[in-house]
């Protein structure tokens, strides 16, 4: 299992020559609201596979979420509550359609077979594997030589999600790099069960905005599929210029001269902003329409090169009965999570009310007032504060 032969191109063909469609599994764990582009990477080959005829199985964890994937952590993940993972579930399935045919799509929750599972079953699942043979996972063997507690639920996770290759009985797994160790694991539990063994392919991990971790929604460096097109712009704006070809390779599938033309073109002096005005057009038309990238560039050179305000903002209404302390009302038009992190952003000089600083935590929003609010670079909201009367309620 240690061995790095888990995709030989052998054992492909001769799934390939069965002359069937392969049974290409993919599986996602609902434990964030939406899907960012960094997923795009594995949609966009599931896609390519689709077209040529393949059943596509795109898991949803809804039972694994529950556990949380240790992979890359250095600490225990909390446990979400059901409702989280329901609404997460929605969307899911809402989004990845946008990207693979509907009707040639096996849309799965993991819960359907697994919460059928007994508990004898999982004891003849975990006897499959040893303590050892987890412990040589790198995130497992780093917090044990780091004396950092391992939950026993987390050790199950490998197996558990194995299980569901068992389930559909997947010829192909698809994931990231950093998810060798699971696709692994699949392929020993199948055989193990006298299944044949699935073929296991690990595609590149995007980098988020910060251009060095990988794109994670809890680690804020990610670019929603949901996002605004002008969010998406911006975002894409910011990332270092060196991470623009890995983009135009991993999103948008540009073919490698095209990338090598573009980094010739930088090297004899073209400037790289042109390139990646270039890339974000092509992702926000890429999830939106070619008008909508438009808007979104016209809306980014407004903000930024000629400092001005976007062309068009959202508006929030909000009823008091009496003055509002800033931070508490940027809480409930949803512009921060907490009234701390509207502090903290106060005293980092990161709010902004009709283009003026505000540095005062204790600053009051008046009743009857209009105004335009800016959170960091990319954030605008307009929020009228009307008066409450007797009848109305926040």
């Amino acid at each position: 299992m240690g061995q790095k032969k888990f995709f030989p191109k052998k054992n492909l063909l001769e799934k390939i020559r069965e002359d069937r469609p392969l049974n290409i599994k993919f599986g996602c764990d609902p434990t964030a609201p939406n899907l960012h582009i960094g997923h795009m990477v594995i949609i966009n080959k599931l896609a390519q596979l689709q077209k040529m005829g393949h059943h596509i199985h795109f898991i949803i964890g809804d039972f694994t979420a529950f556990i949380g994937d240790p992979t890359g952590r250095n600490s225990t993940r909390p446990m979400l509550n059901q409702e989280e993972i329901s609404k997460n579930v929605k969307t899911y399935q809402d989004q990845i359609f946008r990207f693979l045919q509907k009707d040639k799509t096996f849309m799965h929750k993991n819960s359907d077979w697994l919460n059928k599972v007994s508990l004898q079953t999982v004891i003849k699942l975990s006897s499959k594997q040893t303590i050892a043979r987890m412990l040589e996972r790198k995130d497992f063997n780093l917090r044990f030589r780091g004396n950092k507690p391992i939950a026993i639920h987390e050790l199950l996770y490998p197996l558990i999600q194995a299980y569901d290759s068992v389930h559909i009985k997947a010829d192909i797994e698809l994931g990231g790099t950093d998810q060798e160790f699971n696709l692994l694991m699949g392929r020993e539990i199948q055989k193990s069960m006298n299944l044949k063994q699935q073929v296991a392919i690990t595609m590149p991990i995007l980098q988020g905005t910060d251009g060095i971790k990988k794109m994670s929604k809890s680690l804020d460096n990610h670019i929603g599929i949901n996002d605004t097109p002008e969010n998406m712009f911006g975002k894409i704006m910011s990332i270092p210029d060196s991470l623009m070809w890995t983009y135009y390779r991993l999103v948008l599938l540009s073919s490698e001269e095209e990338v090598e033309s573009y980094k010739i073109s930088v090297k004899q002096g073209e400037n790289p902003s042109i390139f990646k005005y270039d890339l974000a057009k092509k992702i926000v038309t890429k999830f939106y329409t070619k008008e909508k990238s438009e808007v979104a560039f016209d809306d980014f050179t407004r903000r930024f090169k000629h400092k001005t305000t976007p062309r068009t903002i959202p508006e929030f209404i909000v009823s008091s009965s009496s003055a509002i302390p800033v931070s508490i009302l940027l809480k409930k038009v949803g512009f921060c999570k907490s009234t701390s992190e509207a502090m903290r952003l106060i005293e980092q000089k990161a709010i902004k009310v009709d283009g003026l600083r505000v540095l005062d935590k204790k600053f009051l929003v008046q009743t009857g007032t209009s105004s335009i609010y800016q959170v960091g670079k990319r954030k605008f909201l307009r929020i009228i504060v009307n008066v409450q009367s007797d009848s109305t309620t926040d």
